[in-house]
């Protein structure tokens, strides 16, 4: 049998290049190599205990059959609580679908709203698996690309000259993976203001790291606008700002028809998610935020090492992050250099050199829409950030 047996959808879907990267760190690990991995987005932290604590006693309470579709009650007014506490939105439980990870959030949102043709602006640099999901709903992605001058972010001015009749869907992320670019509120209104114009867009907005924000005006949530509110999904989880990514609690807070949409694609795939982890983010959401913060300072303390190690090293251009833990430095000076060996051609060529002559896994720029770039994660401790720069920079001396 052959892999072009495959459904077209899968056949036409490119594999995530953060995923891709960390395999290839790991089966390098596999063989002793002392691999230093920065291409997964993950904190390098512990779950809180009191969240620990609420799935052990959730599993001793006996939590272990099928939850309701859309999420148990208490965890939904919890995350309604949340929002009304942290974004100023008001939504009623009624208005939010908790899924398996903000990733599978994110994709029904896109499939319960997108039909074949309708088109989806992304503005860019952008997450790997956006355009992937639009393609899966058989849209079409529109990528608006943001300038390094502007810190990666595009401007009103620049959505609305890609809107055209078939545009159903904006989406983005602030903070930003891969940037670590933040949209202040005034941006966010603007933006805001052109989608007020155009009756039939939505805004997809990813809030997945709203705790890990260094900006002065701190996150702003643009479903808070009230004169689009209605058209504003806006996706959250407790994967980044809990240090929770294995438990995969994920959700939207949207418009009732389209979180009964959403709802109703999940009933029909994957109905609800794990009843221990949601018990778990309840305790997440209703609890402290401590952790949050102290995790936020070591965040803040590493982009500036990492930025300051990078911006010693000849050929690099990179701007100081704004939120999120990601590096996100220009290397377009190394192409059409070599070592002897190895001619670098383009980011992806960039990385893979990188990984086996330096053993450092990073991500090329090119899976997020940025060609020149690469993605570095600093969730990571101080000493391998300091080793992985210093290491970085060995390397690139061989290129000439």
């Amino acid at each position: 049998m052959s892999s072009s047996l495959l459904a077209q959808r899968i056949q036409a879907l490119e594999e995530s290049s953060t995923l891709g990267m960390t395999k290839k760190a790991r089966e390098l690990a596999a063989q002793g190599h002392k691999v230093i991995s920065l291409s997964v987005g993950e904190p390098d932290f512990k779950t809180p205990s009191h969240i620990c604590e609420a799935a052990k006693k959730a599993i001793d309470d006996g939590f272990h059959g099928y939850s309701p579709v859309a999420g148990y009650p208490d965890l939904r007014m919890a995350i309604a609580n949340k929002l009304k506490r942290d974004n100023g939105l008001e939504w009623a439980s009624e208005n939010i679908v908790v899924s398996t990870g903000a990733k599978h959030s994110l994709a029904n949102a896109i499939a319960a709203l997108i039909d074949p043709g309708d088109e989806v602006i992304i503005f860019s640099p952008y997450w790997v698996s956006y355009s992937e999901m639009v393609k899966l709903a058989e849209g079409t992605s529109v990528i608006v690309q943001g300038s390094f001058e502007n810190n990666f972010k595009v401007t009103a001015e620049q959505f609305e000259a890609a809107i055209t009749p078939k545009t159903k869907m904006v989406m983005f992320a602030s903070p930003n993976n891969p940037t670590g670019s933040v949209y202040t509120e005034s941006e966010l209104r603007d933006i805001a203001n052109v989608v007020a114009r155009h009756e039939r867009i939505f805004v997809l907005a990813d809030e997945i790291y709203e705790y890990i924000n260094f900006t002065q005006g701190g996150h702003f949530s643009i479903g808070s606008i009230p004169e689009i509110k209605d058209r504003v999904i806006t996706v959250n989880g407790v994967a980044k700002g809990h240090a929770m990514t294995g438990w995969r609690i994920g959700f939207i807070a949207a418009a009732k028809w389209i979180a009964d949409g959403v709802e109703k694609l999940q009933g029909q795939v994957t109905s609800g998610t794990n009843s221990i982890a949601q018990k778990a983010a309840v305790a997440a959401f209703n609890g402290t935020l401590d952790h949050a913060y102290e995790m936020k300072a070591a965040y803040d303390r590493r982009r500036k090492l990492v930025v300051g190690k990078l911006r010693e090293i000849e050929g690099f251009k990179v701007n100081m992050p704004d939120g999120a833990f990601y590096a996100f430095p220009d290397i377009s000076y190394f192409y059409g250099k070599s070592d002897g060996k190895t001619t670098i051609h383009d980011s992806d060529d960039f990385c893979n050199w990188l990984l086996q002559e330096a053993f450092v896994a990073t991500v090329a720029g090119s899976g997020f829409g940025a060609p020149n770039c690469m993605r570095i994660s600093t969730a990571a401790a101080d000493e391998q950030l300091e080793e992985a720069c210093e290491r970085i920079k060995n390397a690139v001396a061989k290129l000439k």
